[in-house]
């Protein structure tokens, strides 16, 4: 039997040979060979696109995420790996720090629609230790996320334990599990868990280009109270069990092994990616408060509200967008152009900034000797960094993006010439050509417009 993965682990651990795995993608239905390799220590978990020129290569980093819509995707540039949750979680379960996940198609194979295959995929390879240290993260503090019915929190604990309750809007199937997270338990109790869905979701999800791989033999369907499968259930509690598979993939773009207590009640892909993002920033803490004693440039600073204030000077982000490029994403101009410069793109959400001059050519009308920037232009700012991020995505390119309404605006405070305005936007919502948005606009990390923008995109 080879070494496997407890919490008393100290060291890093890898692969110990490469090994592979072929069969198609449950969203794309494309055919595709999977290979798991060795790596190095320090280097972490990264998939490769060897199908691609330069065999183009995305970290497993929350940083990377571009898509949570019924399952996880990463993206950097115009590459993009669909569905990383199941494989992430098996990593995960079995502790492996430092590894490269081959594949030939854009999603890794589905298999039974569990992580049963790329389990014993782990297993026959085997996993050594590596003689560099392993840095878990210990949560801190309770850490507690929300959208509309559903939560997800977690809290100091001394290992990884993943408490769950799962049901469907209407409270059909109500399950509960929890387990503490080993090699031991990741294998016999979640790996196998396979994906489930509702018979009324199918429809939109074929709709939407999903499930082109999907069947019986790869995911569970219920219909009213009848459970649709190829066999029997494998758990009394398989659904929720799948959930918690999810939680640990997703959280495993944290780059680091956890140690605390997750508890979720109905959580989706977006809320534990939410909590990976909430969690990474509890990690930089320490790191930004000693640099803080360091010459400039001073660190971002995290606002109560968890938005990023980057009100002062910043390290350059590899995710900045200068005007120039800008220009080539927005049919925005002069006087309309509301965007200086994106400082940082994560997954779903964006951060721009507005520099507000006394030339701006509303300020002589708007009001005279009282100069103030009109709270229109600032909710235009909103829906144009909200398109910026649409815009971005490769399928959207050469498409332009039109506002089409505003929920919930608020005016706090007034804008005026000198400040600095800083756009906050995180996109809460797409389907087919349709999007929505939530931003905000703030001045010296004080809010001072907020809105929910829907916008449609259309070709140029």
């Amino acid at each position: 039997m080879p070494h496997l993965f407890n919490r008393a682990v100290l060291q890093q651990q890898t692969l110990r040979e490469p090994v592979s795995f072929a069969g198609i993608g449950l969203h794309s239905g494309n055919r595709v060979n999977l290979t798991f390799l060795p790596a190095s220590p320090n280097s972490g978990i990264r998939f490769r696109r060897v199908d691609l020129d330069g065999k183009p290569e995305i970290d497993a980093l929350v940083e990377n995420v571009v898509e949570t819509n019924r399952s996880t995707t990463l993206g950097r540039g115009n590459v993009k790996i669909h569905t990383v949750e199941h494989v992430l979680a098996t990593f995960a379960g079995f502790g492996i720090d430092n590894a490269v996940i081959e594949l030939d198609a854009n999603e890794p194979p589905i298999g039974d629609g569990s992580a049963r295959q790329y389990s014993e995929m782990i297993e026959t390879s085997g996993v050594v230790m590596q003689g560099e240290k392993r840095e878990s993260f210990a949560v801190p503090e309770p850490t507690e996320v929300h959208a509309g019915d559903s939560s997800l929190a977690v809290f100091p604990f001394h290992g990884l334990k993943i408490s769950c309750t799962s049901s469907d809007k209407r409270g059909r199937f109500t399950q509960f599990f929890s387990v503490q997270v080993s090699a031991e338990s990741f294998r016999n109790d979640l790996a196998s868990a396979r994906t489930f869905c509702f018979f009324e979701e199918i429809e939109y999800l074929i709709k939407n280009g999903l499930i082109k791989g999907g069947s019986l033999e790869n995911a569970v369907v219920i219909r009213d109270d009848a459970v649709l499968t190829t066999e029997p259930l494998r758990f009394p509690e398989e659904f929720v069990r799948h959930k918690i598979l999810d939680i640990l993939g997703d959280l495993a773009l944290l780059g680091r092994p956890i140690l605390g207590h997750v508890v979720g009640i109905c959580p989706s892909h977006n809320l534990n990616c939410e909590l990976a993002r909430q969690l990474n920033i509890l990690m930089r803490k320490p790191m930004m408060a000693a640099q803080a004693f360091a010459p400039p440039p001073a660190q971002t600073r995290i606002t109560p509200s968890g938005n990023r204030d980057v009100s002062e000077k910043e390290s350059p982000d590899p995710t900045a967008i200068d005007i120039v490029e800008l220009m080539k994403i927005l049919p925005h101009r002069y006087p309309f152009l509301m965007v200086d410069k994106v400082s940082r793109i994560e997954g779903n959400r964006i951060s721009a900034v507005k520099n507000v001059s006394v030339n701006e050519s509303y300020f002589q009308g708007h009001f005279p000797g009282h100069p103030v920037m009109p709270g229109v232009l600032q909710l235009e700012a909103i829906a144009q960094v909200a398109g910026v991020l649409m815009l971005k995505q490769a399928e959207n390119t050469g498409k332009i993006a039109y506002f089409m309404s505003a929920d919930h605006v608020k005016w706090r405070k007034p804008v005026r010439p000198g400040d600095r305005l800083v756009i906050e936007v995180e996109l809460t919502k797409t389907r087919g050509k349709i999007g929505k948005a939530k931003g905000v606009c703030s001045v010296d990390g004080e809010t001072v417009s907020e809105a929910e923008v829907s916008f449609m995109l259309i070709n140029d």
